[in-house]
């Protein structure tokens, strides 16, 4: 089994194909998409695919230490200039191909007028510790 995080993007990945800001959608197109997701979760659930999810604010900033006895250097947040993570879902599946074929359909999760957005979702597997090797 290996483990994967499936990214939603608020901005930095191609366009969806139905490229409607989450902010102009409807009320009920909102709680389609929410559902969607949650059925989707769900049914990874019973199969035992499941890790965790959450979605993000778009608010956010860039933080880093600064040296003994110095506040930490913050930056942002700059939604403008920044790629933002809307929200994840972490897998854990038999492959590759499996989170690849996971996250095609949570990219079919329907926005505007209830049609699929076709959104970009980035896969990335979870680093693993290199095989012990004993003499």
């Amino acid at each position: 089994m290996g483990k994967y995080l499936l990214l939603k993007h608020y901005r930095g990945a191609p366009a969806a194909v139905n490229d409607v800001p989450m902010d102009q959608w409807t009320p009920e197109e909102i709680s389609a998409h929410i559902q969607y997701m949650q059925d989707f979760a769900d049914r990874l659930e019973g199969t035992g695919e499941f890790v965790d999810g959450q979605a993000l604010a778009p608010d956010g900033m860039f933080v880093r230490y600064d040296g003994e006895g110095r506040p930490p250097v913050t930056d942002g947040p700059f939604a403008e200039t920044k790629d933002l993570i809307a929200g994840w879902m972490m897998i854990d599946v038999d492959s590759y191909e499996r989170a690849i074929e996971l996250a095609g359909e949570l990219s079919a999760a329907p926005g505007a007028g209830g049609k699929p957005i076709h959104e970009w979702l980035e896969v990335r597997p979870f680093l693993t510790e290199p095989p012990t090797i004993t003499d």
